[in-house]
């Protein structure tokens, strides 16, 4: 008698598990409703911080040189006391003019870089908005 009892409470264990299974997809399901919204909302909105406000032009005279390995190369002006970063969507009006000094205008942006840590990594200079003045 206690051999058929362990078989039918073996049964009932297995479709209590069966019933918890079946519950765990809708819960994930649930928790991503909830969670995935908020950083969705904020990855399509514009900075509007302060920082980005009244831009000035700056004009930059120096070296085109492509920097960085495959697939992750960036052209940068490497003028006298920095290494200007030129925009990704401007990168095609200056990469002919490769190991060429040449004069650009353009928006700036001041990034203070920091490592994950927290401390600071330093500053990165970035143009964006391209005209280029004179090459020489």
């Amino acid at each position: 008698m206690s051999n058929v009892m362990h078989n039918k409470n073996a049964v009932y264990n297995k479709n209590a598990t069966k019933k918890k299974f079946k519950f765990f997809p809708l819960l994930i399901l649930l928790m991503s409703a909830i969670l995935l919204p908020a950083p969705l909302a904020a990855a399509g909105k514009k900075d509007t911080s302060p920082q980005n406000k009244n831009i000035p032009v700056t004009q930059v005279t120096g070296t085109v040189r492509l920097v960085g390995n495959e697939p992750f190369t960036q052209l940068v002006i490497s003028a006298n006391d920095k290494q200007w970063y030129i925009d990704s969507a401007d990168e095609s009006k200056l990469r002919e003019f490769q190991h060429r000094i040449v004069t650009v205008e353009g928006t700036q942006t001041i990034t203070e870089m920091t490592f994950a840590n927290g401390r600071p990594a330093g500053t990165r200079y970035t143009l964006s908005n391209i005209k280029i003045i004179k090459i020489q």
